[in-house]
């Protein structure tokens, strides 16, 4: 049993360590771009070490000098000293501006890396992850990783460097004060092997306890207005507190480690400089070496042990290192979506953009991860200057069919394609192109509830167009039926909007949503919803100026509202997880019945 034991304990140990290789280099993938800066810094270290060095020796000197020992220049010595300090302390600004540096490119570089990465991520996998543990993972893992990469080689190797000088000098001038300089590192090394457990225990907890506060801090400050309606602010409080008690409770659990860890390092520490002192005293004493040599070796001394208690520090910093790279790999190792046809989606839009583009759907296929199965045998179609709706209870897969459409799900059967004018695809021949990543270019999306950003209202219309005019602008506002109140504002267009579209009604704001989808003049446009914050007259209203658009525009709606369905040319409902077309007899039973 012991032996199968130490088996397993063996292979938990072996998948442990090829897992921080393989973190390891990851994080090497970032910093070789700077490796240059890392020599320089490196070079920096170990010059400054052989200065520290030189300044012990000359201030050994000093010391026999005025204690008689030796006869020299005192005034002259006293100025290398303070020479050699001064060019210390040079050296020490240079590097940590290396430092500073080095940590702040590879920062904005990891940062901008894994956002760019987190984009274009499988939109289902994603959602995996709440939004506040996303963001902790991109900020706080990415700037661990940064501010981290010096303390691992570069300061590795300057370390062993001063520790292997240092200890040269202690052998040549008196090899017995050598081991004083080993006396405490059974101890070091003992106690860095039961931390490097706990590290690894602990940065896990913390990063999932920083997460949590993320979520829970993101989640409330976005959901105010919700938390203030239903009088939910002293929960809310007393959550807060609650998790920041947890919080606390992780923390001095591994400070009081941390604490009894140091106190037993200090003694040892202190023990050994005590020994170290009574042994140069009984030297000096004896004759066998100068009271400046002997100054020279305690300053050694310490030097020696400081540098083998920071060799055994970088063992945790590697732990939080790794598992800082360990959690944003599990975020980029993600399934990647496909954007390899963006050259074919070009070609194709070019040549059907007076014609404008069809959209069809065969026998689609889908059902969650779960198993749940949402679409079977799905099939749909819509032209240019058409707008069909797509109908259904509340839970029914209208909003999923609008994902599979823009590629943010991927069907498990059937086909879904885009072909040129208003033929059917058989009839388009080859210039049809399939759903992917690619083909979101073509579309315009307006999903349900408040999607406007903060700034301007000209500035968000211009996020999906940054050439437009002012007046494409205006065309477009007037387009959504949002000029009326628009115009009436003090600023106009470049009247503010406060974040979450504060400042203006949901109806006011669906409106603008719908402006800037149009202002993109896509080919196909999405509205999911868009128009619930409506009243029927004006979402009628809307609905109509869109049609009467010469733009060959295609249009799909999902509503719950049958009230603008007879103005649609085709109303297809969700009934039995497929799209049935709806006679004209059933849709004014719905609009009747509604």
């Amino acid at each position: 049993m012991r032996e199968k034991l130490k088996f397993i304990i063996g292979r938990i140990k072996a998948g442990r360590l090829q897992e921080m290789k393989k973190q390891t280099i990851w994080i090497y993938q970032y910093a070789k771009r700077y490796w240059l800066i890392m020599i320089l810094y490196t070079l920096l270290g170990m010059v400054s070490t052989v200065i520290s060095l030189v300044i012990s020796m000359v201030s050994r000197d000093l010391v026999d000098i005025i204690t008689g020992h030796e006869t020299g220049e005192v005034i002259q010595t006293f100025c290398m000293m303070i020479g050699l300090n001064v060019g210390t302390t040079f050296l020490s600004q240079i590097s940590d501006y290396a430092s500073s540096y080095l940590s702040m490119k590879v920062d904005a570089e990891i940062k901008t890396d894994i956002f760019s990465k987190i984009l274009v991520t499988d939109w289902e996998s994603l959602t995996n992850y709440h939004t506040g543990d996303l963001l902790t993972r991109w900020s706080s893992d990415a700037s661990n990783i940064s501010s981290g990469v010096l303390n691992f080689v570069p300061n590795a190797i300057i370390y062993l460097f001063r520790f292997i000088s240092a200890f040269s000098m202690v052998i040549y001038y008196d090899a017995s004060f050598a081991i004083f300089a080993f006396l405490g590192m059974p101890v070091s090394l003992l106690l860095s092997k039961t931390l490097l457990r706990r590290m690894v225990r602990n940065n896990e907890r913390s990063a999932a306890m920083g997460a949590k506060m993320s979520g829970f801090n993101q989640e409330t400050f976005s959901n105010i207005q919700t938390i203030k309606a239903f009088d939910l602010i002293h929960i809310y409080i007393e959550r807060l507190k609650q998790l920041q008690k947890e919080y606390i409770s992780m923390k001095l659990d591994f400070q009081k480690m941390s604490m009894g860890t140091s106190i037993l390092l200090s003694t040892v520490a202190l023990l050994v400089s005590y020994a170290s002192y009574g042994w140069g005293l009984y030297r000096v004493w004896s004759g066998a070496i100068s009271y400046g040599t002997m100054t020279m070796f305690l300053s050694l001394s310490g030097t020696l042990t400081g540098t083998l208690h920071n060799l055994t520090s970088l063992v945790p910093s590697v732990i939080s290192l790794t598992t800082s790279a360990g959690r944003l790999m599990d975020i980029i190792e993600m399934p990647r979506e496909d954007y390899s046809h963006n050259d074919e989606v070009a070609a194709f839009w070019n040549q059907n953009k007076e014609n404008g583009i069809s959209l069809q759907i065969e026998n689609l296929e889908y059902s969650y991860k779960t198993g749940t199965k949402v679409f079977q045998d799905a099939s749909l179609e819509v032209h240019p200057h058409e707008v069909i709706a797509l109908v259904g209870p509340s839970g029914e897969g209208k909003t999923t069919m609008i994902r599979l459409i823009l590629s943010l799900m991927q069907s498990q059967g059937g086909s879904a394609f885009l072909f040129g004018g208003s033929t059917t695809k058989q009839a388009s021949g080859s210039n049809t192109v399939a759903l992917t990543p690619s083909t979101r270019k073509l579309f315009s999306y307006v999903p349900q509830g408040n999607t406007m950003f903060s700034g301007t209202i000209a500035e968000n219309m211009r996020n999906v167009k940054p050439d437009a005019t002012d007046e494409e602008i205006i065309e477009a506002l007037q387009l959504a039926c949002a000029w009326d109140f628009v115009e009436k504002l003090p600023m106009g267009i470049h009247s503010e909007i406060k974040e979450r579209g504060g400042g203006f009604s949901e109806g006011q704001a669906q409106r603008l949503s719908i402006a800037r989808a149009l202002l993109r003049r896509s080919p196909i446009l999405l509205l999911d919803e868009a128009t619930s914050a409506l009243d029927v007259a004006t979402e009628r209203r809307v609905l109509k100026s869109i049609m009467r658009d010469e733009y060959p525009r295609t249009c799909i709606v999902t509503t719950h509202r049958p009230s603008v369905l007879n103005i649609c040319k085709r109303v297809y409902a969700i009934q039995n997880k497929s799209c049935v077309v709806l006679s004209e007899k059933e849709i004014d039973d719905m609009m009747r019945n509604f």
